[in-house]
Formats: structure tokens, C-alpha cells, sequence
């Protein structure tokens, strides 16, 4: 897949400064990533270590935080939530309670409802990922092995064993959905309740 193309799912991914690397590389090296991200934040962030968190966000008690974190302008964690492995929260996201966000990014107007794993996957604006939808990152039933792609008429071979998906603006994922390790949603993408998007290549 070409680079062009993946800049056009996620349209603010020039502003992070994240191309021109594949999702899954920007995946594997988040919290190198954060740690980056963080040194350009201004005042109106509240530092604990190395998690940020904008003065207008909303971190309810009993969210576990391990950094590093970045939390956006509006944004709101819920008591419950757990993020950690590297993670940034654009403005105006929502990770609900019992929600799990690992080496992620979630871009602006996001929302993770409740009972959600989301792991090494980066998400655009407007994603709305309704309740207890996973999107897994690793090959538990294969023991771990690479993450290849088939996309369009094309298979891609990642080289890492965990990625998630890449998410593209405005997707819609339904409760209790399904997105298997090494998924590629384009832009407005509707996976129904109880959905599975399997785009692994097996042999």
C-alpha cells in the first residue's frame, strides 16, 4: 500500500509529524512517539511525569494512567480506563469506563464506549467504536506470527507480530465487533454489531 494513500485515511497524520512511516511502525515505536510529541505541548497541559494532560480534559478517579500518555483538549477518561504502552487522545475523545488503549493513537472526536480493547492501532477523527468491540494486535491462535495483509489486490507483509488496525476518519465499528491483528478500514468504514474483519493471509 502505498503512503500516499494511508496519509489520505487519517487526514491530520501530517500534522503529528507521523508519516512517512507505515501504521505498523508508528505502532511499534509509540511511546517513542509520545515522549516526541510531548516535548512541543504548551502550558495549558498538566504534567505528572511523563503523562500530559490538557487543562480542559476530564480524567475521572480510577483511571490508570502509564505514560507516556497524552491527553487532548476535551477529551474525557473514564474511571476504569487503562492506558498505557504509549498513547495519545486527540481533542474531544472519549475512552469509556472498563475501556483498554495500548501503544495507540485515537485522533480528534473519537470515542471508545465501554468494555473496549483497542492495542497498537492508530484511529482517525470521527470513530465511534461502540461496546465490548475489540481490536486485537496479536496472533494468539497462529503463536504469535508476523502480521501480513491482504489489501485490495495486494498482501502486505508487515515484519512486526502485533499491529492492530489502521482506522480511517469517520469509521463506524459496532458492539461487539470483531477487528483481527493487521486490519486496514478505509475512511467511513460501517462494521455492524457482531462484525469480523479478518484480513490476515493464511497459508
Amino acid at each position: 500500500m502505498k503512503l500516499v494513500e494511508i496519509s489520505a485515511f487519517i487526514s491530520r497524520w501530517p500534522m503529528l509529524g507521523l508519516l512517512p512511516s507505515a501504521p505498523w511502525m508508528i505502532s511499534q515505536d509509540c511511546e517513542n512517539q509520545v515522549l516526541s510529541l510531548l516535548e512541543g505541548l504548551g502550558a495549558s497541559y498538566r504534567r505528572h511525569g511523563n503523562v500530559a494532560i490538557h487543562e480542559s480534559a476530564d480524567v475521572e478517579h480510577g483511571a490508570v494512567l502509564k505514560g507516556p500518555i497524552i491527553i487532548g483538549e476535551g477529551s474525557f477518561v473514564a474511571a476504569g480506563a487503562y492506558l498505557r504502552g504509549g498513547v495519545y487522545l486527540g481533542r474531544n475523545c472519549i475512552v469509556g469506563p472498563s475501556c483498554e488503549l495500548k501503544s495507540s493513537f485515537m485522533l480528534d472526536g473519537s470515542k471508545l464506549a465501554h468494555f473496549n480493547f483497542v492495542g497498537d492501532s492508530l484511529i482517525g477523527e470521527g470513530v465511534n467504536i461502540e461496546a465490548g468491540a475489540i481490536i486485537a494486535n496479536y496472533r494468539n491462535e497462529l503463536d504469535g506470527a508476523d502480521i501480513s495483509i491482504r489489501y485490495a489486490d495486494s498482501v502486505i507483509e508487515t515484519g512486526v507480530k502485533k499491529f492492530g488496525a489502521l482506522v480511517g476518519d469517520g469509521c463506524k465499528i459496532g458492539a461487539n465487533a470483531v477487528i483481527a491483528p493487521g486490519a486496514i478500514l478505509r475512511p467511513n468504514t460501517h462494521v455492524p454489531r457482531l462484525g469480523l474483519i479478518d484480513q490476515f493471509v493464511y497459508d
